[in-house]
């Protein structure tokens, strides 16, 4: 703690003696401190929140908080009745420095996790003692902190009938990390709820957010930005904490791996005043991400830009963010409702962290209308699923299908390590595999030969023994061209999910599984892991 910051708490507890008509003992002016450990016992010093600072044959003072409770007064004065029993009011910090002389913390040694040794016993092993050795916020602040070294997008916290699994996914894979007792997850549970703003007793799946800096034990300091997902199990509540980098200058377009196609279209969609652009997927394939990309690329000061979130993942320079919890109303209004009160605020651009009901979809596209440009989410399993959706909300309405500008899908594989990868010659039934898929491609697009062709497998290294190394996104993007249009607007045609990607793919829409076979191809991912991810 700075000296400006313990200057102030002194003062604070100086205030407070004052008011409460006790002494008040400067902790932090005391060169040395004595010690009286055998008046009272160190569990009596935490339960009672009193430490003896001073002491003689006829004299004692205890040091003592506003939050000792009267009772433990009482039963201090009537134990040493035969001395005379003074109490003095000090502060939070020297309390807990005289607990530490007292009680001197074990030296904790955080041992890195290395992905090599991850699911193994004896790491398993070694994190596990580490967790039981830790107080609560280390617990939470080692886990985030090892999960970013090893950039992990989730910590998965499991209860199970012999106790609880703690696994990081790396990847987009599960390894097991630790196992901790059922007493020891009660403890953690209860500060991530108390951080997070969530509660240990509900018997309903819950949201929640913690954002703050831990100090541990070793004096590491480490930023907990994370969110966090929780639902009752038979065995307990379940946790997700997703992990989110708390630097802004990541979230930038050229990260993205898009291809000089696909950056082109999108930069020339966002550039115009009006729309809406959507980025579609499941849980956990980045779409909070490629959405900030945009989101950042297009902060400017000449631009006013709100946002409607639930909840707020990572707060930007300039830009207005609104926190939408759906449990504040019992269901998903809220969104609609927030969106409509924003609009009045006259915003250039708007995101909207999820549509996810028909009347936020139409107050969504009404904005996107009337000289707004609109980000937003959608859970669909393609970009012509969710264009089919929303057919459902638009109708027939030439109006609302030409406010659509964007529909981003993706998915995330894992890449290959290029430092291990191993060639091999494909075999007929994966060749006929991907031949299935290049058959498909839109015109313009050049097939490649497959004729001799050679793929990747993952290969081992002491250091990483899954022959992966990072993530790579596979996606699809579909435009409003006039042939979608024309699916959509026609009253005779039945809009389905497969006219429309097929209108998409005569238009020049690569879909996912496509350019997911062309990274095959280019030796970015293998065939395993494209089904894997895709189905």
């Amino acid at each position: 703690m700075s000296n400006n910051l313990r200057s102030d708490e002194e003062n604070a507890t100086l205030r407070r003696a004052r008011l409460l008509g006790f002494d008040y003992l400067d902790t932090s002016a005391m060169a040395n401190k004595q010690l009286y450990p055998n008046l009272i016992t160190i569990n009596e010093m935490r339960g009672y929140r009193a430490l003896p600072v001073k002491a003689d044959d006829y004299h004692i003072t205890f040091g003592i908080l506003n939050t000792t409770p009267q009772s433990a007064l009482k039963t201090l004065t009537e134990r040493f009745s035969d001395r005379r029993v003074n109490y003095a009011l000090i502060s939070e910090p020297g309390f807990h420095e005289y607990m530490n002389l007292y009680d001197p913390p074990k030296e904790i040694v955080y041992h890195n996790i290395e992905l090599k040794d991850a699911g193994s016993k004896a790491l398993i092993e070694q994190i596990s003692n580490i967790l039981n050795e830790v107080q609560a916020d280390d617990m939470l602040a080692y886990l985030v902190s090892q999960a970013h070294r090893l950039n992990a997008s989730d910590v998965h916290i499991e209860t199970q009938d012999d106790g609880v699994r703690i696994r990081f996914r790396i990847d987009g894979v599960l390894h097991v990390i630790a196992r901790i007792s059922m007493d020891k997850y009660r403890v953690l549970l209860a500060a991530i709820a108390s951080a997070g703003d969530i509660s240990t007793g509900s018997n309903e799946a819950q949201q929640g957010h913690i954002s703050q800096k831990v100090i541990m034990a070793d004096q590491t300091v480490v930023d907990v930005n994370v969110r966090l997902e929780t639902v009752p199990t038979i065995n307990g509540i379940d946790i997700v904490m997703r992990l989110f980098n708390m630097d802004q200058a990541l979230f930038q377009l050229d990260r993205l791996a898009l291809s000089p196609k696909e950056r082109a279209e999108v930069d020339s969609i966002i550039s115009k005043p009006s729309g809406l652009v959507m980025v579609v997927g499941p849980t956990g394939s980045g779409k909070t991400t490629t959405l900030y990309s945009i989101l950042n690329s297009l902060n400017q000061e000449e631009r006013k830009i709100i946002t409607i979130e639930d909840p707020v993942e990572f707060q930007f320079h300039g830009v207005t963010q609104i926190s939408v919890r759906s449990s504040e109303s019992g269901d998903d209004s809220s969104f609609g409702d927030k969106l409509r009160a924003v609009l009045r605020l006259d915003p250039d651009i708007v995101m909207i962290g999820e549509i996810r009901d028909q009347d936020t979809s139409r107050t969504a596209l009404q904005a996107a209308l009337t000289g707004h440009l609109v980000l937003s989410t959608f859970h669909a399993g393609s970009a012509a699923a969710a264009l089919t959706r929303l057919a459902d909300v638009i109708g027939q309405n030439p109006l609302f299908v030409s406010s659509i500008r964007l529909i981003m899908a993706q998915r995330l594989v894992r890449l290959l390590d290029n430092e291990t990868k191993q060639a091999y010659s494909a075999t007929p039934e994966e060749v006929q595999l991907i031949q299935q898929v290049i058959d498909t491609l839109p015109g313009g697009i050049e097939r490649p030969s497959l004729e001799n062709l050679t793929l990747y497998k993952p290969g081992m290294s002491q250091n990483n023994p899954y022959g992966y190394r990072g993530i790579l996104p596979i996606r699809e993007q579909l435009t409003i061209t006039d042939s979608i249009q024309q699916v959509l607007t026609t009253p005779s045609t039945v809009v389905n999910t497969e006219l429309i990607e097929h209108a998409a793919i005569s238009s020049g829409m690569l879909t996912m599984l496509q350019d997911a076979m062309l990274k095959v191809i280019s030796g970015k991912t293998t065939l395993s892991e494209v089904y894997r991810v895709i189905g």
